[in-house]
């Protein structure tokens, strides 16, 4: 099975270095910080935008939210500096499918950047809803972050979901996300999307569990993406995995997915090599940040 999807999403392999990681020194990439908002509660996720985050280096973090009405002239400038990079992603600081702005965003990819591959990643809330849209959009690669598949492990690491204009909270609100993630990765099988599930490992709650993720997914993700917690936000006080933790659960996990195993926990904003570390640099204009913290009381 692993064979065959390797063949099957070799176009894909052989030009995005989030899902090859030799290609990590020859091919670069973009992430269009255009979509802020987001839909859950992570514990571990704390969203930072603005001059204060230029030099912190993980996910949810971004200089500044750009507007779908500068990507055009911002990627034209870019490709002309940086010839090698081949995808541009979505990729928050928020959850790209809560973001209108997010679907603007590949309405421009689609027409005037029609030869960089086009990926997102997402919290999986909204999938179902949005799978076929996506695909309709020429999207190539999914990320699709899930932590869990039983609702009591979930609960305790995603405090709500904002979902259909209502907030639910603890096992009922994991029940619902779990359900669409499943359902959601499942509908962009069924498109030709290849999709890539990222697991955080938070040692005191999800380590034993992990595998679980892995055979849950083993017939319609491609890759598996296991990455060690940042503690911080609600999770400053728990540990990061050890090395030997994660790869020996990559190693257990490998019997039913793929694992990938170089991520280097990127921003919401990083332009070029993976190995180079670079972000947006130039200040561009905000959006308003809506970030539902009136739900979180």
């Amino acid at each position: 099975m692993k064979e065959d999807k390797m063949s099957k999403f070799a176009h894909i392999t052989s030009v995005h270095p989030c899902y090859n990681e030799k290609l990590h020194h020859k091919i670069g990439r973009v992430h269009l910080p255009v979509a802020p908002k987001c839909n859950i509660a992570c514990r571990f996720c704390k969203r930072s935008i603005g001059d204060e985050s230029v030099c912190e280096d993980r996910p949810g973090v971004s200089h500044h939210i750009m507007k779908p009405a500068e990507v055009e002239n911002y990627l034209n400038d870019l490709l002309e500096k940086s010839p090698n990079i081949k995808v541009a992603g979505i990729a928050g600081p928020g959850d790209s499918l809560f973001n209108e702005e997010t679907f603007e965003t590949l309405e421009v990819l689609k027409e005037k950047f029609p030869d960089l591959v086009r990926c997102l990643s997402t919290n999986g809330l909204l999938l179902p809803k949005y799978a076929e849209r996506l695909a309709e959009l020429g999207v190539k690669t999914v990320t699709v972050t899930v932590n869990a598949v039983d609702p009591k492990i979930q609960a305790q690491i995603v405090d709500w979901i904002y979902y259909e204009g209502k907030v639910y909270r603890g096992e009922e609100g994991a029940e619902i996300l779990i359900k669409n993630q499943i359902e959601g990765v499942k509908k962009l099988a069924e498109f030709d999307v290849a999709v890539k599930i990222n697991t955080v490992l938070i040692p005191e709650i999800n380590m034993d569990h992990i595998v679980e993720i892995a055979k849950t997914f083993e017939k319609d993700a491609f890759v598996h993406n296991v990455i060690p917690l940042i503690p911080m936000y609600k999770m400053e006080n728990l540990r990061k995995p050890t090395c030997d933790e994660i790869s020996n659960i990559r190693d257990t996990a490998e019997e039913y997915l793929h694992q990938f195993r170089a991520c280097q926990q990127c921003r919401a904003d990083a332009v070029g090599l993976v190995t180079e570390h670079k972000h947006l640099e130039e200040k561009g204009k905000e959006l308003n940040i809506y970030d539902l913290k009136h739900f979180s009381h």
